[in-house]
C-alpha cells in the first residue's frame, strides 16, 4: 500500500521555525513577568489544593458511603441523597431561611461598603480619613465567637439593648428568642463585621479613577454631587458589577459560625440554613454521603444563579464576568 505524502502544510518551510519562535516568545514573557506568577503562586496552589483537589468526594452523594469500606468499595446508590434532601420536610423550610438571609445581605449588606467607600472617597484630611478606615476595618479581625458572644450579652433578658427598649415601653422583650427580628439581627451583625473590610476594593477602584476627570468637571462648573454621579459611580459599575455576581454565585452559602452560634430551639424555624442542616443531618449523625449531596446541590444552585446573572448582565451592560 503506497503511503500517503504529508500535507503541504505540514512540510512547509519556516513551519516548525515559526512555532519555535512562538514558544520562544512565550517563555520570555514568563520569564519576565516571573515575579508576577511567583507572587501568584501562593493563591494558586491554595486553590488547587482547597478546591479542586477535595472535588473527588462529589462521588460520596452518590453513593452510600461506608468509611471502613472506602471510596472506591462503597455501595452506589445513585440519585437516592438527592430524593431523601428534596423530600425532607425541613427542606422548603431551610430553602426559605437561606434565600431570604441572602437576600437581607444583597439588599442590605452589599450596598454598604459602596457607600462608606464614597464617603470616605470624599474626605480630605488624611489623618481622620485614616482613623475612620482603621475603626471600620477592626470588626473584620474579630471572630464570629466574641461577636455573637457580645451580642447575645447586650440582647439578653438584662442586656443593655434590652433594657433600652424597655425603657421605651416595650414590655416582656425577649429580642433573642424573637423569630421576628432574628433576620434582622443577622443582617445587622454581618453589616458591622464587614462593610468596613468590604471598602477596601471599591477604594482601590476609585483610586484609579483619573484625577483630570475631576479638574475637568471643576472647569465646567459641576457641583460634588454631580463629579460623584457623573464620574465616580460610572468608574465603578464594573467592580459592583463583578462583585455582585461573585455573590450571586454565593448565595446558597452563608456564615455557619455565625447562625449556628445565634440560633436556639425558639428561633430555629427561621435560623436552619443548608450550612448548620448539613452540619446536623449530616455530619453529626455520620451521614458524609448526604452532606455531600447537600454540598453539590448548593454548588449547582450558585452555579446557575451565577451564569444567569452574567449572561443577563451581559445583555443589559457592559459589565460582566465572560
Amino acid at each position: 500500500m503506497a503511503i500517503q505524502p504529508k500535507s503541504a502544510a505540514w512540510n512547509a518551510p519556516g513551519t516548525g521555525a515559526a512555532a519555535k519562535s512562538g514558544r520562544s516568545r512565550l517563555a520570555k514573557k514568563l520569564w519576565a513577568d516571573r515575579y508576577m506568577y511567583l507572587l501568584a503562586l501562593p493563591g494558586m496552589a491554595f486553590i488547587l489544593l482547597f478546591d479542586y483537589v477535595p472535588m473527588y468526594g462529589i462521588v460520596l452523594a452518590f453513593q452510600d458511603y461506608n468509611p471502613f469500606a472506602g471510596v472506591l468499595h462503597s455501595d452506589w446508590v445513585g440519585f437516592a441523597h438527592f430524593e431523601r434532601l428534596f423530600k425532607h420536610p425541613d427542606f422548603w423550610m431551610v430553602l426559605r431561611n437561606t434565600l431570604v438571609i441572602s437576600f437581607l445581605n444583597l439588599a442590605l449588606f452589599f450596598p454598604t461598603p459602596i457607600v462608606l467607600a464614597l464617603l470616605l472617597n470624599e474626605v480630605r484630611i488624611a489623618f481622620y480619613k485614616k482613623t475612620i478606615q482603621t475603626i471600620i476595618y477592626l470588626p473584620h479581625f474579630v471572630s464570629w465567637v466574641v461577636i455573637c458572644s457580645l451580642t447575645v450579652t447586650l440582647m439578653n433578658s438584662e442586656g443593655l439593648i434590652t433594657q433600652i427598649v424597655k425603657g421605651l415601653g416595650f414590655e416582656k422583650v425577649q429580642l433573642l428568642l424573637d423569630q421576628r427580628l432574628f433576620w434582622g439581627i443577622i443582617t445587622v451583625q454581618s453589616i458591622w463585621k464587614e462593610a468596613g473590610w468590604g471598602t477596601i476594593i471599591f477604594l482601590a477602584a476609585l483610586a484609579g479613577i483619573n484625577p483630570e476627570l475631576y479638574e475637568a468637571a471643576r472647569v465646567d462648573g459641576a457641583t460634588r454631587w454631580q463629579q460623584i454621579r457623573s464620574i465616580t459611580i460610572p468608574a465603578l459599575m464594573n467592580t459592583v458589577v463583578v462583585l455582585l455576581l461573585l455573590r450571586i454565585g454565593h448565595i446558597m452559602s452563608l456564615s455557619f459560625d455565625q447562625l449556628y452560634m445565634m440560633g436556639n430551639p425558639m428561633v430555629m424555624q427561621v435560623a436552619e440554613v443548608f450550612d448548620t442542616y448539613v452540619f446536623k443531618a449530616g455530619v453529626l449523625q455520620g451521614n458524609f454521603s448526604f452532606a455531600a449531596a447537600v454540598g453539590l446541590f448548593k454548588s449547582v444552585v450558585g452555579l446557575v444563579m451565577i451564569l444567569g446573572s452574567n449572561w443577563l448582565a451581559k445583555k443589559t451592560s457592559d459589565n460582566y464576568l465572560f
